[in-house]
This record gives structure tokens, C-alpha cells and sequence, in this order.
């Protein structure tokens, strides 16, 4: 059995080859695995799973072919694509799953996220997540017409952009506090995720015991998945 993991791959039309990349391992390096799980930000902009965009179009196409061919499909919602609905998930086949998740990978519990909910530091982004992950939000959102919801994301995308160069790394970084507490309460000693874009391997003492936190990388024209077998866990690159 091979389990693969990917996250912020932040697929848009603007940046061509991070999708042709990720359509190669789709076609390639995920064929033949037991599963595929995205941890967030598969899109970096997602305004609906009404949206006529033919790249993310394609995107959802070849997921689709994936899912059919046997591997099964986890998607965790982003901080770029939380709107991603039951429709997305009949398009592709697959299932998206609550943050945090838990998993058991080859008889050992394995905790997944995002990684923002970690991020406890910074208290403004924290407070903007717990907004837009309204359900009510959502539905009003989900209401306007396409143009005006385009036109918001890129409002958003564009203030996100201006806050990160604003604001310290170590405030957009978890908080070693909450990765900790995390541990504990979901009795796992493994964690992966995404968002802070920052590859590495992190260790802790919890109340569980000697705990390992893996962060993955995000995508560009050379995008990088993990690899988890019976063998072990291994970073590889795209062919």
C-alpha cells in the first residue's frame, strides 16, 4: 500500500506549469497508490463549485480519472479554498474530510490538518478563519453571482498578500503550544500538514511520548508529495 500527501499546490491559470506539474503526477507518480490526500489549498482561488474556469476544470478531470482508477481521493479544505462543497466532491470522486482528521497509516495514528488552525498566534487571522468557515457566511457568499464572487477572491488574495508582508514569520508560523495540545487530544504522536510552506521535520515531548510533526512543501514547476509505505516515510519529487 502507498499513501500519498500533498498541500498548497495553489493551482491557478495564472501559474501554468505548478498544473501541468501536478497533471503529470496525476497521471504518473499517484497512479497505482491506495489513496491521495490534499491537505488544503489545492486551488488558490475557489469561488464555488459552480465556477466554469477551464483550468480548474481540467484539474477536477483528472482527479476524477484518478478516483476512478482506484486510488481514493481526502481533500481538506484550505485557507484558499474553503468554499469547496458536495458538488466538488461528486465531480471528483472523493471525499472531503473535517480539520483536523485523524488516520491510521500501517497500524499508527496519524493526525491531519491544514496547519492555520495551529497558527494560534496570530490572533486577526484566527478570528477572519472562524468567520469565513461560518456556515451562514458561506451560504451568503455562495448566493452572489460568479462575477462578484471572482471579484472578492481577488480583493482577498491581494490583502492576504499585503498582511503576510506586514506581519512577522514567527506570528504565520504554528505555535508550538498548539501543536502540542493537538497531540494530546487526538492521542496521535504524528502529524502532517501544510500552510506555513516551511518543509521540515519538527519533534516534541507531549504526554503521548517523543511526537513528530511534518510539514509538507507547497507546489510550484517542481512539486514535491510524501510517500508513506511499509517501509517508511519519504519525501519525493515530481518526475
Amino acid at each position: 500500500m502507498r499513501h500519498l500527501f500533498v498541500s498548497d499546490l495553489h493551482l491557478d491559470s495564472s501559474a501554468p506549469a505548478t498544473i501541468e506539474a501536478f497533471l503529470r503526477f496525476l497521471e504518473g507518480e499517484a497512479r497505482g497508490a491506495t489513496s491521495l490526500h490534499i491537505l488544503g489549498d489545492l486551488f488558490e482561488i475557489w469561488i464555488g463549485d459552480d465556477d466554469p474556469d477551464p483550468a480548474r476544470d481540467r484539474v477536477c478531470r483528472a482527479l476524477r480519472a484518478l478516483s476512478d482508477s482506484g486510488v481514493a481521493l481526502y481533500v481538506i479544505q484550505g485557507n484558499r479554498d474553503f468554499l469547496l462543497g458536495e458538488a466538488f466532491e461528486q465531480r471528483i470522486g472523493g471525499t472531503l474530510v473535517s480539520d483536523p482528521a485523524v488516520v491510521t497509516l500501517f497500524s499508527e495514528r496519524v493526525l491531519l490538518t491544514h496547519g492555520d488552525l495551529l497558527c494560534t498566534g496570530d490572533a486577526a487571522y484566527q478570528e477572519l478563519r472562524t468567520t469565513v468557515r461560518d456556515r451562514g457566511f458561506r451560504d451568503r457568499v455562495l448566493k452572489l453571482p460568479i462575477d462578484t464572487r471572482q471579484m472578492l477572491a481577488h480583493a482577498a488574495r491581494a490583502g492576504s498578500k499585503a498582511y503576510t508582508r506586514a506581519t512577522a514569520a514567527t506570528i504565520m508560523d504554528v505555535t508550538p503550544s498548539a501543536v502540542i495540545a493537538a497531540f494530546e487530544a487526538s492521542g496521535t504522536r504524528k502529524m502532517i500538514h501544510g500552510h506555513t510552506h516551511r518543509p521540515a521535520e519538527h519533534h516534541y515531548a507531549t504526554r503521548n511520548g517523543e511526537a513528530e510533526r511534518v510539514v509538507l512543501a507547497a507546489w510550484d514547476e517542481a512539486g514535491e508529495f510524501l510517500e508513506v509505505t511499509a517501509d517508511g516515510w519519504r519525501r519525493r519529487t515530481v518526475n
